[in-house]
């Protein structure tokens, strides 16, 4: 079953996995259907009436209203683009999903999918412009999806981006009963000449940390080992926030940076940017740096916020595990000119972002791409 957002049609049908239980299961009164082999066209129907209004709230100039035909148009020269480049970027959540579906709590993983793919797109200098979603399940509970599509058209509102589109795929046999799967597509656009590749980045640049909201959504495979090692419940009071359970602590949705990255890019004073995701500080940040050099992070100025500090004690997690496997409290980096750090510091701040001095880009010589100055020392 495929879901458009749009006015054509608003389901079509198209060939899906069939369980061997419905395969065995004999004549059906009346003739077999597909809502008896497990694929309910009109739980789709239903659902593409409810997220409708979702997907409009997310309009922005370039995007056509009345989108059409089996595809969204996306106008750039309405956009506002002159000689554009393209950057697309695909991700999932992770099995920080398991949480979503083991708590009942649904609403915010969609902007998770949302914050993974225009992170990653803004770390490139591009302006996020469209989104796209695949909802997978065995069978289409309504209101769980939309809560899903909800939380997508908030992460598509916070980004800028339009949600154009997406697929709802019913696949009986293919998941375990309440299970889905997510999967998001953004495509996002910059000025040709504009691209940051790190090319720029030079010894002396200053290293900028941008706060993360938590965990965000990478490394949730060793974060629920830790949880079942302590046979901890998910509604239960988090030991390190009692005020909240510890299900809704590790659900904090990925914070979404493009609108104080944008500016900041677009000021000059960026010479790169790194989306701290899986790999952690050590694998995100060397990314963007040229052959030669590297990056010594003052750990003093990385305090491990609560959430991760329990999880490194609980689970007797070594700090250079840590700097790999999480971000630690930083979920974006920033390297930018040493004579515009003030600058940039008070417009990123000036977004709503707590943003502070972590490290230098200094040569690599034989040492590692990010050297971690008093790791043991302030993580231990």
């Amino acid at each position: 079953m495929v879901r458009r957002i749009g006015p054509w049609p608003p389901v079509s049908t198209r060939e899906v996995a069939i369980s061997k239980s419905f395969q065995n299961a004999g004549p059906t009164p009346g003739g077999l259907t597909y809502k008896a082999a497990g694929v309910d066209i009109a739980a789709g129907d239903a659902l593409v009436q409810a997220i409708k209004p979702l997907a409009r709230s997310t309009a922005r100039p370039g995007a056509d209203a009345a989108l059409g035909g089996f595809g969204a148009v996306f106008d750039l020269a309405g956009a506002g683009f002159r000689d554009p480049l393209l950057v697309s970027a695909t991700d999932g959540v992770g099995t920080k999903l398991r949480l979503a579906i083991e708590t009942g709590r649904h609403d915010g993983i969609g902007i998770d999918l949302v914050a993974m793919c225009v992170n990653d797109l803004v770390v490139q200098g591009a302006e996020p412009l469209l989104f796209l979603d695949y909802y997978a399940t065995a069978r289409l509970d309504v209101e769980t999806a939309r809560a899903v599509v909800a939380g997508i058209a908030e992460g598509c509102r916070i980004a800028g981006c339009a949600l154009v589109g997406g697929e709802t795929a019913e696949m009986p046999g293919m998941y375990a009963s309440g299970d889905y799967d997510l999967a998001g597509f953004a495509v996002g656009a910059l000025e040709r000449g504009q691209l940051l590749t790190g090319e720029r980045v030079g010894e002396g640049d200053v290293v900028l940390g941008l706060a993360s909201s938590g965990v965000h959504s990478n490394g949730y495979s060793l974060v629920r080992r830790i949880i079942a090692d302590q046979s901890l419940a998910w509604e239960a009071p988090a030991p390190f926030d009692p005020d909240r359970t510890l299900g809704a602590v590790l659900l904090t949705p990925t914070r979404i940076y493009v609108t104080a990255c944008l500016d900041a890019v677009r000021s000059g004073a960026v010479h790169a940017l790194a989306h701290i995701t899986g790999g952690g500080l050590v694998e995100n940040i060397p990314r963007v740096l040229p052959d030669g050099l590297a990056v010594a992070l003052d750990v003093a100025a990385l305090p491990l916020p609560p959430v991760f500090r329990w999880l490194q004690t609980t689970g007797g997690v070594a700090p250079q595990e840590m700097a790999r496997a999480f971000n630690c409290g930083i979920g974006m980096v920033a390297v930018v000119a040493a004579d515009r750090v003030d600058e940039t510091l008070t417009r990123l701040t000036g977004h709503g972002e707590a943003a502070r001095v972590i490290g230098r880009v200094v040569a690599r010589d034989a040492g590692p791409a990010v050297r971690l100055d008093g790791l043991d020392e302030a993580w231990s």
